[in-house]
């Protein structure tokens, strides 16, 4: 079985090739469902004929053991708040199904094919964004995964439409599954949720830092900034990769840019200007290298065994631990977290230098065309950009650590990865709402300066896609939401 990485995930989740695997994943299934059963017979195997968690002492009878799987997910779907968008769940079904393909789970080949049959006619179980600790994995939103699985709750299908698990999958023929062994356990026993959610952060953080680097490039342009600040000379004696790839980046969008100033000419003026302009690629270049070493960690979850027990068929042994502790998730989602917050701030005070005439000394204040007094032009917009930061960086607050002891104290100290995952998902939309402001801000300014002809090939194509959608800025005050809510859409979807 391939490695499965974020890229490719991404086509996965955008339609672009569907997931896939072969003969040989089914036979590894195979063999390690037919070991367990066998071995479960004339032992104790955790969650087969045992009790669950500190209920582990209680053995099950052969009779009530399938009731065991069902007990398991009905009394765990218990999750509240917000449900989980399609797309999450979509990438949360694929690493699910990846994990039991490399056949340490033991699950049923009726499993396998009743995921693979949800996955292909689009049918998504709803899953609540409250209720896992992080640390047997993400039992309550897998349970309500499971509890889709066999027919139960209620779901959506990729049109869209509601309705209980029952309807969604009889309209398309699909059967609910009928759990063997311990398909339940193996269900909801793992990192999935923290980990998809994971997934799509990392997707998203991508995009902020590609934007922020070309919307900072537009800044340089703005302010004819110097030619030294992203230069080669000053950055490669950083020995830093993220810093030489962002000064890298920035240069090639400004060659076809008339507007950057060179060092030592007669034009000297503001020799050396405000941090959030001269030390961009100082700012983003650590949130570049911490969203890649990100990526590799999640990467690395996608496609570890993340169950109890695992079941290793070659040397015909039963292994417990505790594979589904979700630390590695958790604490790479607080760290990019804290990186995206810094991302926000760039953004944000960009965005005053933009709006304040006192300090850039060539613009209006707040971008004002108007007449002064009566018309006040992005005044408002601020105090968004203000509120949205100040929320990202109170919520930059490490999750991980906040370990509560559950579960008659058998989970003594839990990840809260899904919950770090969530919170970071919130700073990335937040991010995108501020970049939203600061985008609309540099093309403003750069009608003000009517400089359009002189800005690089790139950030031309920028402002012309912006005015597309929005039209060009007037002197008359104008209402913004619903021309932010259109090019945060831009920031999100363009390639």
């Amino acid at each position: 079985m391939n490695r499965l990485t974020i890229t490719v995930l991404k086509e996965i989740i955008n339609g672009d090739r569907s997931y896939s695997y072969n003969e040989s994943d089914i036979k590894k299934v195979l063999k390690s469902f037919d070991f367990l059963k066998s071995f479960s017979k004339n032992n104790l195997v955790y969650g087969i004929n045992t009790g669950f968690g500190p209920m582990v002492d209680f053995k099950v009878q052969e009779k009530d053991q399938k009731e065991l799987q069902y007990n398991l997910i009905r009394s765990h779907s218990s999750g509240m708040g917000g449900v989980l968008s399609k797309k999450v769940v979509k990438t949360l079904m694929i690493i699910r199904l990846h994990t039991f393909l490399q056949g340490k789970s033991a699950v049923s080949e009726s499993l396998i094919n009743t995921l693979s049959n949800y996955l292909k006619n689009e049918i998504y179980p709803n899953i609540f964004e409250h209720g896992g600790v992080g640390a047997s994995g993400d039992l309550v939103q897998l349970a309500h995964l499971a509890l889709g699985i066999i027919g139960e709750g209620e779901g959506v299908n990729g049109k869209g439409e509601k309705g209980s698990i029952s309807e969604l999958i009889e309209k398309v023929n699909i059967k609910p599954h009928t759990l063997e062994l311990r398909d339940g356990l193996a269900l909801i026993n793992g990192t999935a949720c923290m980990t998809a959610l994971s997934t799509i952060n990392v997707i998203d953080s991508k995009i902020l830092v590609k934007w922020s680097v070309n919307i900072s490039a537009m800044m340089l342009e703005i302010f004819g900034s110097y030619d030294d600040y992203v230069s080669k000379e000053l950055n490669q004696v950083k020995l830093h990769e993220g810093q030489n790839k962002i000064a890298s980046e920035i240069r090639k969008i400004l060659e076809s840019s008339s507007l950057i100033t060179k060092r030592y000419t007669d034009d000297d003026k503001n020799f050396q200007e405000f941090y959030s302009i001269r030390c961009t690629p100082q700012v983003l270049g650590p949130i570049l290298d911490t969203i890649n070493y990100t990526e590799k960690v999640i990467e690395n979850e996608i496609n570890s065994v993340d169950d109890n027990p695992i079941i290793d068929v070659e040397n015909k042994k039963i292994v417990h631990g505790g594979n589904f502790h979700g630390d590695y998730v958790s604490l790479e989602m607080d760290k990019l977290k804290v990186a995206i917050t810094k991302l926000t701030m760039l953004t944000e005070r960009q965005l005053n230098l933009l709006l304040n005439s006192k300090i850039n000394k060539i613009l209006p204040q707040f971008l004002n065309i108007g007449k002064l007094g009566l018309n006040y032009g992005m005044q408002g917009v601020q105090f968004t950009a203000t509120s949205t930061t100040a929320e990202n960086q109170m919520l930059s607050n490490p999750m991980s650590v906040h370990s509560i002891t559950c579960n008659n104290d058998n989970q003594d100290i839990v990840s809260m990865g899904t919950n770090s995952a969530l919170i970071t998902k919130k700073v990335i939309d937040n991010a995108f709402q501020v970049l939203s402001i600061q985008l609309m801000a540099c093309v403003k300014a750069i009608e003000i300066l009517k400089v359009e002809t002189k800005v690089s090939n790139e950030t031309n194509k920028i402002i012309n896609s912006v005015q597309k959608l929005i039209g060009k800025h007037s002197a008359n005050d104008e209402i913004f939401y619903k021309r932010l809510i259109i090019i945060e859409d831009y920031l999100r979807e363009s390639k």
